[in-house]
């Protein structure tokens, strides 16, 4: 897979790097070692389609002013064989370099030649990654951070695949410890007082107040009546739980696979404790001198995780914490399965969280680095102005399921992505349902399906996509018709910061590019015209622009409709 933007990088830092290594060898320059050159795209487009700031950084080492190390590097540079057409100094010593149109044409050529797999590029080498995210708890339903969490880790992992990574989504069951308790106490109380009345007992104060736990034990009451009412309590709420728990992930399920969400791995935080992984991961910290013990509970010394506060891992009961449950998880992630990089997705809440879970890998001799963890901010959603906290449907609050229903599924991934995972999001539920150019899916969408509609019209007047092989694509000279191209050659780029930065929101930004560029081109430029080699050539630029909308939106799992209403 070919990614021209990165090529004419790697060119430019090669002419520029040659550059002062024939400098040296003349004595233009002194000796000097460099590290990295920074190639950027300039904000203006007369400063050229790249430039560096190369001799403003070896100034100190060079011993001259930035400007005359740049004319220097300029005057020794070989631009044979690259895309580069003329390079300039400019202000206090940038370089600029104004790139040959042939890049444009060899852009087309390549989506022709790579099609649905344009954009995609292999930087990962197939390095083994696991994307954790959603892994709610089960004992309610999905809310909106779960929802923001499932559209950027869903992208994430779509990302990182498409960047050449053996990619694993992975969602983790919490269906042990403090929660379950709780979940099982609530649903006692309320099967108690669903048959004997709401006195019969008092409701855990920390209880799950759900309408789900009522819902259930109705449902359960319906099959099997009152026969746990005398049951030992702790058999009784073992029996429940397993009746509500699989319900629930059930539901949970259904409401991601709405929503474009499934999971390779849906991992048991139970087959931890079953298989003795907790232990093992307990005994190897208290090998490691990791652990004291006091107050008849094992403590994981502060001194470990940069803390001035010990952690506890079992209370003193006995009963191992949710801490000690995640750092067995962590370690069953890279030692057990392998893992080569392990990213998590969490809410902004768990922050405090990120270092001690890397100190305890570091604690176990597992490089800290490994591990990454993504933290995203909370959602507000709106409606009339208005923070909206009520579905329009049900009148409770609102789910992920309500959020679909209402806006749809598309509006939700493309809004939930539309912004860095760290920056809050207020969703405007009004913006996103509107079938208007104001609405950003839909304008976007309304270009691919714009695009098929238009060729679709043409195909029925006998006239199709050329062979690009039969087309001569330098009659593109629009200044449209070159930005559009431009646009569209960045995307393999774009999949490979998005990668490099955990940050799918720049895909949808740069889809909206993409889709003002070819609106602008659609009203500047006549596809259907007299000059039959020119109107070849404007099929192969819209064409490629469908692809290159269609490769995005599936990427992000929104769908590219041929014909909107």
């Amino acid at each position: 897979m070919k990614n021209i933007s990165e090529e004419i990088r790697q060119q430019i830092k090669t002419v520029v790097r040659s550059a002062i290594n024939q400098a040296i060898k003349s004595e233009e320059l002194p000796s000097l070692e460099i590290k990295d050159i920074l190639i950027e795209v300039p904000r203006e487009k007369g400063h050229g389609d790249f430039s560096t700031n190369i001799a403003m950084q070896i100034t100190k080492l060079a011993k001259k002013a930035p400007r005359q190390i740049a004319e220097t590097i300029i005057k020794n540079m070989d631009l044979k064989d690259t895309y580069i057409e003329k390079v300039d100094c400019a202000g206090p010593g940038f370089i600029n370099f104004t790139l040959k149109t042939k890049y444009l044409y060899d852009t087309l050529e390549i989506i022709a030649e790579e099609k649905e797999d344009y954009g995609h590029i292999n930087i990962g080498n197939g390095k083994k990654v696991m994307v954790e995210y959603v892994s709610a708890n089960p004992t309610g339903p999905l809310h909106m951070g779960n929802a923001r969490g499932g559209a950027l880790g869903d992208c994430i992992a779509s990302v990182l695949a498409a960047a050449g990574y053996d990619v694993t989504r992975e969602y983790l069951i919490n269906d042990a410890g403090n929660q379950i308790e709780k979940f099982g106490k609530s649903l006692e109380a309320r099967y108690i007082q669903l048959i004997k009345g709401e006195d019969a007992i008092e409701f855990p104060e920390d209880g799950y107040q759900g309408e789900d736990i009522t819902e259930h034990m109705r449902e359960f009451i319906k099959v099997n009546g009152d026969k746990y009412i005398d049951v030992d309590s702790e058999e009784r709420k073992k029996v429940f739980v397993e009746y509500a728990l699989p319900r629930n992930l059930e539901a949970i399920k259904e409401g991601l696979e709405s929503y474009g969400v499934k999971f390779d791995v849906w991992f048991s935080e139970q087959t931890l404790h079953k298989s003795n992984e907790v232990a093992e991961t307990l005994q190897l910290l208290k090998d490691r001198g990791c652990t004291v013990e006091h107050d008849g509970a094992l403590w994981l010394k502060g001194s470990v995780i940069g803390s001035d506060k010990d952690e506890v891992l079992v209370r003193n009961n006995g009963v191992p914490t949710y801490f000690a449950a995640d750092i067995a998880y962590h370690r069953n992630k890279f030692e057990t399965r392998g893992f080569d990089w392990v990213i998590n997705l969490w809410g902004a809440d768990h922050h405090g969280h990120v270092a001690r879970m890397k100190a305890s890998m570091a604690a176990l001799g597992i490089n800290p680095d490994k591990l990454d963890v993504v933290l995203f901010q909370l959602v507000r959603l709106y409606r009339n102005g208005e923070v909206a906290r009520m579905s329009k449907r049900t009148g409770k609050s609102i789910s992920l399921m309500d959020l679909v229903e209402e806006v749809g599924r598309d509006a939700v991934r493309f809004f939930f992505n539309a912004k860095a995972s760290g920056s809050h999001l207020d969703f405007d539920l009004d913006l996103a349902a509107k079938q208007s150019s104001e609405n950003p899916v839909f304008y976007v969408q309304y270009a691919h399906a714009r695009i098929c509609s238009m060729l679709k019209l043409i195909a029925s007047e006998g006239v199709t996509v050329p062979d690009i092989k039969d087309v001569n694509l330098e009659l593109l000279k629009e200044e449209e018709e070159r930005e559009l191209i431009k646009k569209l050659s960045e995307y393999p780029d774009e999949v490979r910061i998005s990668a490099e930065t955990l940050e799918p929101s720049r895909l949808t930004r740069y889809v909206q590019d993409v889709a003002s560029c070819f609106h602008s081109f659609y009203n500047a430029c006549t596809v259907r015209g007299k000059d039959e080699s020119l109107m070849k050539a404007r099929l192969i630029l819209v064409d490629s622009t469908r692809t290159v909308i269609k490769n995005v939106l599936d990427l992000l799992s929104i769908s590219a409709p041929e014909r909107m209403e």
